[in-house]
């Protein structure tokens, strides 16, 4: 990358009154209004994972304005990349998440996020999303007008089957499920009106629901080696979208992190990574520049 990038941060309230907080990267100098890219985290995920920063510095010096976010109950406190409140991740709905997505977007029609008086384009806006994170942004794209372009990495279709008969045999007998961060070994108690959330407003909430609603242009990316989320989920979301231009990449060997860890400490980024960086930015660059 040969374009100076410069990373700017912020925070809005979210309808709790609980800090959104946010990452604004952006190439300079900039003469014209920049397109963006917002980035939405996945599940025990932050906006600091990872090779995630740096893929925002690149996607910024291809000459878009990059917005990372941590959604609000995503069990970030004030230590950036630190889980230390379960109080909140024990409890984050999906309507939490989607509602903090639409404070973002709010800001960006206002011209209020931080950008450091760089002129982002409200009318060019890319969404992308990883793992939860992509069943999310799918919902987000069938529900905001703003989003013109969308991009999953490793997207989750149906989030209710990931909760099988015993979490929720578990769920109604004591309230919640005990369910370990594999990296870290914290134990999180989710919370049972997680699970009442979704199956409440499934028809709203589900991304296999709500992607037949989209027409703007789709990529769906995921590992074939994907242990976590099987590969077929990308290729449900595909095979349900209506759009006319859409796309469907199953990378081989790779799997759900596209061979990226946390903490990331390499200067080069892994091959499969590499491959999803390209993939996605030359995407946005034919749907949003």
């Amino acid at each position: 990358m040969n374009v100076a990038v410069s990373k700017h941060n912020g925070s809005m309230p979210s309808s709790e009154g609980l800090p959104i907080r946010y990452d604004v990267y952006v190439p300079h100098p900039a003469l014209d209004e920049l397109p963006v890219i917002l980035f939405v985290h996945g599940f025990m995920g932050f906006k600091d994972w990872g090779p995630f920063p740096d893929i925002y510095y690149e996607l910024a010096g291809s000459g878009f304005a990059v917005v990372a976010i941590d959604l609000s109950l995503n069990g970030i406190g004030d230590r950036p990349g630190v889980l230390d409140r379960s109080d909140l991740l024990e409890r984050q709905t999906f309507s939490q998440d989607l509602q903090d997505i639409q404070t973002i977007l709010q800001a960006l029609q206002q011209g209020t996020l931080n950008a450091n008086h760089y002129a982002l384009d409200p009318t060019k806006i890319g969404i992308i999303g990883h793992s939860r994170g992509g069943h999310l942004a799918v919902v987000v794209a069938a529900e905001c007008t703003e989003i013109q372009s969308l991009v999953t990495w490793a997207a989750i279709a149906d989030y209710t089957k990931r909760w099988n008969d015993s979490m929720i045999k578990a769920w109604d007998a004591m309230g919640y499920v005990s369910i370990t961060n594999s990296r870290t070994q914290q134990v999180f108690n989710i919370q049972k009106l997680v699970y009442d959330d979704l199956k409440s407003h499934a028809d709203r909430l589900l991304a296999i629901n709500r992607v037949g609603e989209l027409y703007i242009p789709c990529l769906f990316i995921h590992g074939k080696e994907d242990d976590n989320v099987p590969y077929t989920e990308a290729q449900d979301l595909y095979e349900q979208c209506p759009s006319a231009e859409k796309k469907l990449i199953v990378m081989d060997q790779t799997g759900h992190t596209f061979g990226g860890t946390h903490p990331f400490e390499t200067e080069e980024f892994p091959p499969p990574v590499t491959e999803l960086l390209s993939l996605t930015t030359q995407w946005f660059k034919e749907t949003l520049s």
